[in-house]
């Protein structure tokens, strides 16, 4: 009977793996280079390469092993296939599970890494004790996962829980990464914020700590708890884009709890307090009732995902 089971997490920079017990306890956890050379094909052998060596260092057989899960940055399908591909991976089209189990011959489960960090985050963080959830992660982009009912919404194609691109601003000159304009998340991440702060400055000369240095969303949080008062409108410019996409996303799902993750939620819980009247003013009522929670686990979400696709 299976006792382990391992949770991998996919990055463009670094593959974060991570070794569970069935009771969901985090025994050990490492990173390996993530090695995009020739169309990233190294990536999977590496990862099972990884896997085999830790199991040797643990004495562990493959007959231990419940299953590995795994979170990967593309729409990803039922299956386990990248649909998309992986573009900062090089990746096309691939089937994650099946070239796993060729190096590994044990269970594999494999789906995208926002809805995989969202499933670590009611599995064992922010969203504990709630079945249905939207994790929110604020980064150099604005990701999404959503769970109903325990399980992932992954959409026809993989693509469920995008809410980054929802579409908030019809003015929109710049264009988002997806190549589009006026995307959510080219007002809530972190790139976002400082788009929103630039242009505020811009607007005339009011006095600003902002001013001075670089810019980013932990200097505009700072002057907000400074008390800075462009800083503040800044947030607040913030905050009525994502409340209002939040509103959007709860008429939809309704959730129980809104879990905020990702670089820009180490503001902490002042910025829930810019996020919530914008909700509030748009949100469908009968979708009001809804909880505003930060993330827990971090960097470790994606490896608790992974690894509770399996469990």
């Amino acid at each position: 009977m299976g006792q382990y089971v391992f949770g991998v997490d996919i990055g463009g920079t670094t593959v974060k793996l991570g070794l569970f017990n069935k009771a969901a306890e985090l025994l050990d956890k490492w990173e390996i280079p993530t090695v995009k050379e020739n169309g990233g094909e190294q990536i999977l052998p590496d990862v099972a390469k990884s896997i085999l060596k830790k199991m040797e260092e643990k004495g562990i057989a493959k007959s231990d092993i419940i299953g590995i899960g795994v979170g990967a940055p593309g729409a990803v399908d039922e299956e386990g296939t990248m649909v998309g591909g992986a573009v900062n991976l090089g990746w096309g089209v691939l089937n994650i599970p099946q070239i796993l189990r060729e190096y590994l011959d044990v269970p594999v489960k494999a789906a995208n890494d926002a809805n995989v960090a969202a499933l670590g985050e009611m599995w064992q963080g922010g969203g504990k004790g709630h079945r249905n959830m939207v994790a929110v992660t604020l980064g150099t982009g604005v990701g999404g996962g959503i769970i109903v009912e325990g399980k992932i919404l992954t959409g026809a194609t993989g693509a469920g829980g995008e809410i980054g691109h929802i579409h908030m601003e019809d003015n929109e000159t710049e264009l988002c990464g997806c190549k589009k304009k006026g995307c959510l998340e080219q007002y809530a991440s972190a790139t976002g914020i400082v788009r929103l702060a630039k242009r505020r400055l811009a607007e005339d000369d009011k006095p600003s700590c902002l001013r001075e240095g670089e810019i980013s969303a932990k200097t505009v949080f700072d002057g907000v708890k400074a008390g800075d008062e462009v800083a503040i409108e800044i947030a607040e410019r913030f905050g009525n884009y994502l409340g209002k996409g939040l509103a959007m996303v709860a008429c939809t799902v309704n959730p129980e709890v809104f879990v905020i993750g990702g670089g820009v939620s180490k503001a902490g819980e002042i910025l829930l307090s810019f996020i919530k009247p914008s909700f509030e003013k748009y949100v469908f009522s009968p979708c009001k009732k809804v909880e505003f929670a930060l993330a827990k686990l971090g960097n470790d979400a994606g490896i608790y995902g992974a690894a509770a696709l399996v469990i």
